[in-house]
């Protein structure tokens, strides 16, 4: 998909606009889970999740190779949707961006902050997306879709940053949405010509790359309920899926009560706060802690986008405000 010369130039343009996220070992998560974890801070970009990368680098070559461009469309449940907003906003393009009816609150204010044409559409992700890419066609917008190669360019530049930070990693974990997370550290490992294994994670109420893996090809499924929404894919990319199959070794499946689990994992140990794709390869790797001891782990923090009220909903139930007494649920 790339060379790493092409990668660099990628790093280059992420560059201008952030710096590079850190990696931490983290002593209180490492304990708990046998094994050296090293996590890799992707909610500290500036959009608090790793696309704002692949924006970056997908609009920096459409102002260059198709000025003309009246701007860009996709659909989004939010991190996809504010990389665009960001990355147009810097280059000076407008931005639409369709979300499902019931979306993130707090990532649709953070996408119109950003300059974005916010429009409410569908049930799902999946109605949302093809409302969009029919609206493109209407309006003259540029159709971006979650997985592409110049955003999966755009994140491997966080793997890069990882493997030369840590070549010696045995195991990583990377969440699934739509793939360009996952297929961009597979392939800078390869560039890199490192060994890690890497691991998929994904939502046991999501788990269409998941089937596709063990299938051999793409199966969908009929709903995505798992409340970590950046997993909620009903639908995989074939072109994510032929890189994943290649390149990983399989894909974890985790349930919403082990992702809520590692999210308070996540703020006890390393005061971090995690969404519910960020916290899923801790998830994954807490499941299977007892394959991992004396190991080097990495662990992809991909997003800290979470919802107060979701946070407390699902993340800490029996919370306590400070006179003692319950905060509602």
């Amino acid at each position: 998909m790339f060379d790493l010369a092409e990668l660099e130039r990628a790093h280059a343009i992420v560059g201008a606009a952030m710096p590079p996220t850190p990696a931490h070992v983290w002593p209180l998560l490492s304990d708990r889970l046998g094994a050296a974890a090293l996590v890799k801070h992707e909610n500290h970009a500036p959009t608090g999740a790793f696309k704002v990368r692949g924006g970056l680098v997908y609009v920096e070559r459409m102002k260059r190779e198709r000025p003309q461009t009246a701007g860009v469309i996709s659909a989004t449940r939010g991190n996809h949707g504010q990389s665009l907003a960001f990355a147009a906003r810097r280059y000076g393009v407008p931005a639409t961006l369709y979300v499902p009816h019931g979306n993130s609150a707090e990532k649709n204010q953070a996408m119109r902050a950003f300059g974005a044409r916010l429009v409410e559409y569908g049930r799902d992700f999946q109605a949302a997306r093809e409302e969009a890419e029919r609206r493109a066609g209407l309006e003259g917008f540029e159709f971006v879709p979650s997985f592409h190669p110049d955003l999966v360019t755009g994140v491997a530049t966080y793997a890069l940053e990882l493997s030369r930070q840590a070549p010696d990693l045995d195991l990583l974990y990377v969440p699934i949405g739509q793939g360009s997370g996952i297929c961009g550290c597979i392939l800078a490992r390869d560039l890199l010509g490192l060994s890690t294994e890497i691991v998929g994670v994904q939502s046991t109420e999501a788990p269409s790359y998941a089937l596709s893996f063990a299938a051999g090809a793409v199966v969908s499924t009929n709903s995505s309920d798992t409340l970590a929404d950046g997993l909620a894919t009903r639908v995989p990319d074939p072109d994510a899926l032929a890189i994943i199959r290649r390149g990983a070794s399989r894909i974890a499946e985790v349930t919403d009560a082990e992702i809520a689990g590692a999210i308070r994992a996540y703020w006890t140990d390393t005061h971090n706060l995690a969404e519910g794709a960020g916290a899923a390869a801790l998830a994954a790797a807490l499941q299977e802690k007892s394959k991992l001891r004396g190991k080097r782990v990495g662990l992809i923090l991909s997003g800290g986008n979470i919802d107060l009220d979701l946070f407390k909903r699902w993340v800490m139930p029996e919370a306590a405000d400070i006179t003692g007494s319950r905060v509602p649920a």
